[in-house]
């Protein structure tokens, strides 16, 4: 019963409702994007281009994403996630549709590359993680975060495949427009979270009364936020290699495309547990080790899937275990920021953490097609992989857990 001068919140902005809401954003947006490996050969035979072409395309819609992922945290700590959101959304359709009808390389940059970049960062989970920061108790951010991780990768589980699929049923325009249409969905989802709109970021109990300015500048000059963001440089490198070269080369090692898109979507649907997980995990415990503990396995994983003959058993078992991996860092790196500077700027300082990530994804897809057509291989792009892993494996244990002063009441 609501007694008299109370208003019952709606059903449509509970919290179990923004939450669902929060992880079909994330479906929607990591699937269509864990896509465009799978358009990588037949968009550059349709034209006769060089595969480094697709690549950097590829490369910049990656750094673009990095680059304009603050600016829409910024946009979603000031007026709300779900405009940035729904505005995002469309910029992303427009560029997945010139992917498919623009016949230079000019214009292909623009539309899957400047166009898309912008319109994956407004409909991130980045933003939707910085959504759901806010309506969670602090001992269960770190578990929400995993929710939204593991929902992005249950779109890379659901879209892989059907990608690959599209592509062989009704060739490769015709699957980017089904794409496009489908990232439209985004602007639905996001609906509930128009809750959230407001004229300012909320400040959290316990935090401090700072400007965005004075945030930003008091981050960057923490020891432990720089070794963060130099250590997620090495999370973007390796991801978005794999997921623009290792269907092509897979193919040339003899595996098929319907087999590679089921592979793919195997690294979405493991990575659900281990984000799952990796959410728990930081709950509970230290966050530094076990993110540092990640890299470490995923160097060994790599290291041995170059050195081993690539037949399907192998393939199956090198995605099963990077999905346990894949983006199981998210969780944990998100969980950092807020614990050294609290929820008010999340959004804004997740988002310049995330530019490294995206600068790494940058080098990793551009340097993977630039290499090939250099060496005809990957594997100089592989092992440089294995390498960064060690590096970030040793960065993050110095980081230390604990809220930077000047972000806490006195």
């Amino acid at each position: 019963m609501t007694h008299p001068g109370t208003t019952r919140t709606p059903w449509y902005y509970s919290v179990t409702v923004l939450i669902v809401a929060g992880c079909l954003v994330a479906i929607v947006n990591f699937g269509v994007r864990s896509t465009f490996g799978f358009f990588t050969q037949p968009i550059s035979e349709a034209h006769g281009w060089p595969r480094e072409i697709f690549s950097f395309a590829m490369a910049v819609h990656n750094l673009v994403w990095g680059l304009a992922t603050p600016v829409a945290g910024m946009l979603a700590d000031r007026y709300g996630s779900a405009r940035v959101l729904m505005a995002g959304a469309v910029i992303y359709c427009i560029g997945v549709v010139m992917m498919a009808f623009t016949e230079t390389p000019f214009m292909f940059n623009v539309g899957g590359g400047l166009l898309v970049g912008v319109g994956v960062a407004f409909s991130s989970f980045s933003i939707v993680m910085a959504a759901l920061g806010r309506i969670v108790a602090p001992e269960r951010r770190s578990w929400a975060f995993g929710i939204a991780t593991a929902s992005g990768s249950m779109g890379q589980f659901i879209f892989a495949p059907l990608g690959a699929a599209l592509i062989s049923a009704y060739g490769w325009q015709n699957a980017l427009v089904v794409l496009a249409a489908l990232s439209l969905l985004i602007v639905v989802f996001a609906l509930p979270l128009m809750v959230q709109n407001t004229s300012g970021p909320p400040r959290s109990a316990g935090e401090a009364d700072l400007t965005m300015r004075q945030a930003i500048g008091l981050a960057f000059g923490h020891r432990s936020y720089l070794l963060l963001v130099s250590g997620f440089f090495v999370c973007g490198f390796q991801l978005a290699f794999i997921v623009v070269h290792m269907p092509p080369y897979l193919a040339e090692h003899g595996i098929s495309k319907e087999f590679a898109g089921f592979a793919m979507g195997l690294i979405g649907l493991f990575n659900v547990l281990g984000s799952y997980a990796a959410g728990i995990i930081g709950g509970k415990r230290e966050k530094r080790v076990p993110l540092a503990v990640i890299y470490l396995l995923r160097s060994v994983l790599v290291a041995g899937f170059v050195l081993l003959p690539v037949t399907p058993l192998t393939t199956l078992l090198f995605t099963i275990s990077m999905g346990l991996l894949w983006l199981s860092t998210v969780p944990l790196t998100m969980g950092l920021v807020t614990v050294m500077f609290g929820t008010r700027y999340m959004a804004t300082l997740y988002g310049f953490v995330f530019v490294s990530h995206q600068v790494g994804s940058f080098l990793g897809v551009w340097l993977g097609g630039r290499l090939y057509d250099q060496y005809g291989s990957y594997d100089v792009v592989w092992w440089m992989g294995v390498a960064l892993g060690l590096f970030a494996f040793i960065v993050h244990l110095p980081i230390r857990e604990q809220r930077e002063p000047r972000f806490a009441v006195a």
